[in-house]
């Protein structure tokens, strides 16, 4: 038996087209499921969107549409550049799904029963946009704390969640759970910033719109946000309040919840009260992932400065993006995107260190063995500083996706491809052709044909359609996480296919 690893996003909100900002969590998501995969775990990777509430409700009003109809055209337009992206999702879900609704309403049922819902009259400033009441204190300037827009006097009869129960159990929690919620400066904000100084009980149902989820005998009452959206976790693997699925058994508790930071309070507070209520285990980690800005500036529609995935990789490709904000995106610091860095990034690393190094090996081999993998026993003391590189790899990505540095990882991959460019200006292998040294050239383009084999096998959960392009180029089917232990997988005697440049260099636009 495979040992499982789940691991999910958030679920997009379905208000509008997500920009590159929202497009760089469900790459993060994917590059980790795919490692996770090569090393042999059974991997459950979801994501989706988030379907209800006001704010959609008025989008599709000011539109025309029936909130349905906005949802379904927006949620295609997500899972489009989801997929656009390459991403390897195991279930795109909606909120809107049967399956979802109609559990959601027995979760709320059984925590009523329990006697951590019960209604009351809620009077509070809320912000329509990001669907959150605040206090007044909690206000920055008279607006909102998240979005810094303008708040309006709610009052309202509604549900209450008993969040100040568990208020004392989440606290030891967190205190005993160091690694629970990461980076470490999130896990110290939730701590200090709200949950020390108490938790208030959690309206959890609205009246002033009815695009929600009913509440179960008192219809007039729509479930709020986030008791609707967090519960996607577990109602989409088949939990029932009554008899959860062999599916959910296997796969819960969660993994990874990879979220942004701006809702780690909703995922880190919210979510274990509402597993503890349904008697569930916690996940076992909560990622609040830094934003991507642009010009050093929060992305958004209501800034002008939005940028999307689609629009990108349409003009750098794919994996251009993907590499872009994987690797400029620190553990637990925000990244910056602009059009300038992206082509510098390009050129630098994908053209010049990359592709060049496959390019210029690939058509060496062309030229000087017919495209014939060949391999001799004529070493030297400059090989075995190579192979303890490329070797050494492996270790060192695993390490740094441990600790969810992803960024790290690249690098590490990306050392071997530094360091087979050098080994080229070492060994100069035209010299070698010129002075008819064969058998000491076989061994040198063997050598590199070899770490670009072992480089690729790494490369693949943060670029795929790069790695496939390397394996066709080689013409390799030893691809697999386990061939890359040992230096000598690719085979002797294959024939190469012949060079296609990986990443074409991008001249600078003259003005």
């Amino acid at each position: 038996m495979k040992e499982k690893y789940y691991i999910s996003t958030a679920i997009a909100y379905t208000s509008g087209k997500p920009h590159i900002g929202n497009t760089y969590e469900i790459i993060l998501a994917d590059a980790i499921a795919r490692f996770k995969r090569a090393q042999g775990y059974d991997v459950y990777f979801q994501t989706g969107t988030d379907e209800h509430g006001e704010k959609i409700q008025q989008k599709a009003l000011a539109q025309g549409k029936t909130p349905k109809q906005f949802v379904d055209e927006v949620s295609t337009d997500i899972k489009r550049i989801w997929d656009k992206m390459n991403t390897s999702y195991d279930r795109f879900v909606r909120t809107t799904d049967e399956i979802h609704e109609k559990e959601v309403q027995k979760i709320f049922q059984k925590m009523y029963d329990k006697g951590d819902i019960y209604l009351g009259e809620y009077t509070g400033l809320y912000c329509t946009p990001c669907e959150s009441f605040w206090t007044e204190s909690q206000l920055v300037d008279g607006k909102c704390p998240d979005c810094g827009r303008e708040v309006k006097e709610a009052k309202e009869e509604a549900y209450f969640f008993k969040l100040s129960k568990y208020q004392k159990q989440l606290e030891e929690f967190i205190e005993n759970n160091p690694h629970f919620i990461e980076p470490e400066s999130r896990r110290n904000e939730m701590l200090n910033n709200f949950i020390k100084p108490g938790l208030q009980d959690l309206c959890i149902s609205r009246t002033s719109f009815d695009w929600g989820i009913p509440v179960p005998n008192n219809p007039k009452h729509v479930i709020y946000v986030w008791l609707d959206a967090l519960t996607n976790y577990i109602t989409n693997i088949g939990y029932d309040t009554e008899n959860p699925t062999e599916e959910f058994k296997k796969y819960w508790p969660a993994d990874l919840h990879l979220i942004g930071k701006d809702i780690v309070r909703f995922h880190s507070i919210y979510w274990p009260c509402f597993l503890w209520s349904l008697d569930i285990d916690l996940p076992k980690q909560i990622f609040g992932h830094p934003w991507l800005l642009t010009n050093n500036d929060k992305i958004g529609k209501s800034r002008g400065n939005a940028i999307y995935a689609d629009d990108l990789a349409d003009e750098y490709g794919v994996d251009a993006v993907r590499y872009y904000v994987l690797h400029e995106i620190p553990f637990a610091n925000d990244g910056n995107l602009t059009y300038e860095l992206l082509e510098e990034r390009y050129n630098s690393d994908l053209a010049n260190i990359l592709g060049n190094l496959v390019n210029r090996t690939i058509s060496m081999n062309k030229k000087y063995f017919e495209n014939i993998v060949c391999d001799s026993d004529v070493t030297a003391d400059v090989d075995a500083d190579l192979i303890n590189t490329v070797l050494g790899a492996k270790k060192k990505v695993e390490k740094a996706m441990d600790d969810l540095h992803v960024a790290d990882a690249i690098d590490a991959v990306f050392e071997i491809f530094r360091r087979s460019n050098k080994y080229i200006d070492e060994t100069t292998p035209w010299i070698l052709a010129k002075d008819e040294n064969k058998d000491r050239l076989k061994k040198v383009l063997y050598n590199l044909l070899e770490s670009i084999r072992i480089g690729a096998v790494l490369l693949h959960p943060f670029l795929p359609e790069t790695s496939e392009k390397i394996f066709v180029q080689l013409n390799t089917d030893v691809t697999s996480y386990d061939s890359i232990d040992e230096f000598g997988g690719l085979k002797v005697g294959e024939k190469l296919n012949d060079p296609e440049p990986l990443f074409a260099r991008i001249e600078k636009k003259e003005d």
